[in-house]
């Protein structure tokens, strides 16, 4: 047994310059094992009192060695809390891109109401020791039997375990929490709730909640960066006459004026009307691929307004339809 002028830090094995933090949970671990209600070892009670006396002394200042050491307030402010929670957050495009109040559910730790905490209650029980099945006695590498030092050669062990946490001191609580997501957060972007984590107590503070943003496949857009992309059939006859269409977007339609051309796929660029901005962010671009799409059927009256759009072409071939006015020509077709 160590007397009391040994040095406290040995006692707890902690290094000089720990904070109170560490110095609690030192503590507590040692005095738990330690404990005579809890040890059958024949010095438990000096060693628990040792184990005490030295806590005191560390927390009062009270340094053998007369060293003074200061924390770096980042490590410090590190280890005075407790832990973080992280948690994924799955939202749609829509919900993401405009902002959002979700209530989100989760778990987290308290201390357990039947012990405080503490992992002991009710009446004492007994165990058998583990190393030596009960006997006190173990074999040493002789094989010579000799007394088991877990148990002091008792065979068995008194505890008073907590039967609701099972001697851990925690128990898991339901958490739901009210919170908002800003708008323009991209998938992997973490939002902080600070104090929402894992709860502090006397000396620690409690741990924050970090959420990380999942945006749920959206069956139309694909989100590129700040890029919005998606494919849009356009009739093949508007595509070469050219005309308003309606673009949906996330912020609604959009009705844009589509140049007369040919009729085949082409991309079509709305600056700025993608996925909005974020900070130093600008908003991304709508990109759209337009397929031109031809009547598969036509009714008498779309067939006779189709006829006559064409004579009409066929009547300034050379300027319409060029390739046509030059196959006639070269046959002497005309």
């Amino acid at each position: 047994m160590q007397s009391m002028n040994s040095d406290p830090h040995d006692i707890l094995g902690v290094s000089p310059g720990a904070t109170p933090a560490e110095l609690k949970r030192a503590y507590r671990r040692l005095a738990m094992r330690w404990h005579p209600d809890r040890s059958d070892h024949p010095h438990a009670t000096e060693r628990f009192k040792e184990i005490g006396a030295a806590y005191e002394r560390l927390l009062a200042g009270d340094d053998p060695e007369g060293e003074e050491v200061d924390a770096a307030p980042e490590e410090t402010e590190a280890a005075a809390r407790a832990a973080d929670i992280r948690l994924s957050l799955e939202i749609s495009l829509e919900e993401a891109a405009a902002g959002c109040r979700k209530t989100i559910h989760y778990a987290r730790g308290k201390d357990c109401p039947t012990c405080a905490g503490t992992g002991e209650h009710g009446l004492s029980r007994t165990r058998f020791c583990g190393a030596c099945h009960g006997s006190g006695r173990v074999h040493d590498a002789k094989r010579n039997l000799v007394r088991c030092e877990e148990c002091g050669g008792r065979g068995l062990f008194t505890e008073r375990i907590c039967k609701d946490c099972g001697g851990s001191g925690r128990e898991l609580a339901d958490v739901s929490l009210d919170i908002r997501v800003p708008h323009g957060m991209l998938p992997g972007d973490e939002l902080r709730l600070v104090g929402q984590g894992e709860p502090g107590d006397d000396e620690l503070k409690a741990g924050d909640l970090f959420l990380s943003i999942v945006i749920a496949p959206h069956p139309l857009y694909q989100l590129r960066g700040r890029d919005v992309h998606f494919r849009m059939p356009v009739s093949a006859l508007a595509m070469m006459a050219g005309g308003d269409i309606d673009v949906p977007s996330l912020a609604g339609v959009i009705c844009h004026g589509l140049a007369a051309g040919s009729a085949e796929r082409r991309e079509l660029r709305l600056v700025g009307k993608g996925y909005p901005g974020r900070g130093k962010s600008h908003a991304g671009d709508l990109v759209v691929e337009l397929m031109p799409v031809f009547p598969s059927k036509l009714s008498a009256r779309q067939r006779k307004l189709l006829l006559q759009a064409n004579a009409a072409l066929l009547d300034d071939a050379a300027g319409a339809l060029p390739e046509i006015a030059d196959w006639r020509n070269a046959h002497d077709l005309d």
